[in-house]
């Protein structure tokens, strides 16, 4: 099996931190992510991150959408 190497812009997830975001950049040999819906970057090893489907990429970012308009913030 091949391992997955992230592209720039590439939607993720981060298997160690339980979370998913846009693929922001590269920084040594790390990958800066950044949740769906905007805020604060984190460093994640490549090794941890795989794609998600489509239908994942949405409900993030569904998710994200409906919490800010409760107010909110994630």
């Amino acid at each position: 099996m091949t391992a997955y190497k992230p592209n720039l812009g590439d939607t993720v997830e981060d298997a160690d931190a339980g979370r998913i975001g846009k693929v922001m950049g590269f920084e040594g040999p790390y990958v800066q992510v950044r949740p769906v819906g905007g805020g604060r970057e984190w460093d994640a090893r490549p090794d941890d991150l795989r794609p998600v489907t489509d239908a994942q990429a949405l409900r993030s970012a569904v998710a994200v959408a409906n919490a800010r308009s409760r107010g909110e913030h994630l």
